[in-house]
Parts: C-alpha cells; sequence; structure tokens
C-alpha cells in the first residue's frame, strides 16, 4: 500500500535559499553621500552660530565691565501728617 504524500507546494529548505547568489546594489553610496552633504552644511551653520554666540558674550562682557553696579534706592517712609486718634475711632466703631 502507498503513503499518502502531501500535494500542493513544498516548502524549501534553508539550504537552498542561502546558496542563492546575492545581488549588488549599489544605492548606499548615494545616501552616503547625500548624507555627507547635509553634515557639512550643518556643521558650517552650527560654527557660524557659535561664532555669534561667542562675539555677544565678548560684547556683554565689556559691557558688563564699563557700567557700574546699580545702586540700592533707599525708600524713606514719610510720617502720617497727622497722628491717629483712638478714642475717635473707637467712639465711631461703638455707634455702629
Amino acid at each position: 500500500m502507498g503513503k499518502n504524500k502531501q500535494k500542493g507546494k513544498k516548502t524549501k529548505t534553508v539550504f537552498q535559499v542561502a546558496n542563492r547568489p546575492m545581488k549588488m546594489k549599489h544605492k548606499a553610496k548615494a545616501v552616503t553621500t547625500a548624507l555627507k552633504h547635509i553634515n557639512a552644511g550643518k556643521r558650517e551653520k552650527v560654527e557660524s552660530l557659535n561664532q555669534m554666540f561667542s562675539e555677544v558674550q565678548r560684547d556683554l562682557k565689556s559691557v558688563s565691565k564699563t557700567t557700574e553696579p546699580p545702586k540700592k534706592t533707599q525708600m524713606i517712609k514719610e510720617p502720617p501728617k497727622e497722628p491717629v486718634n483712638v478714642d475717635n475711632a473707637a467712639q465711631l466703631f461703638s455707634q455702629l
């Protein structure tokens, strides 16, 4: 008697897939060159910004050296013009 065999597609073994020759693709070169151009542009921008900020820091240092420290203003409290009449205030409060 014969055995039942599976009908349909057979599964490929690992060895058949691994033995296939690999095709070389050269798309990675375009990406790396584009990244190099982008990185170069970013470096230039960062260097120019660093230079601008260093100039601003130098200006601030020179300005802060020339100006005098701010003086504290003293608050002078003026005495009340009329002394408070406590007795009169108590009498008015009792009328309420």
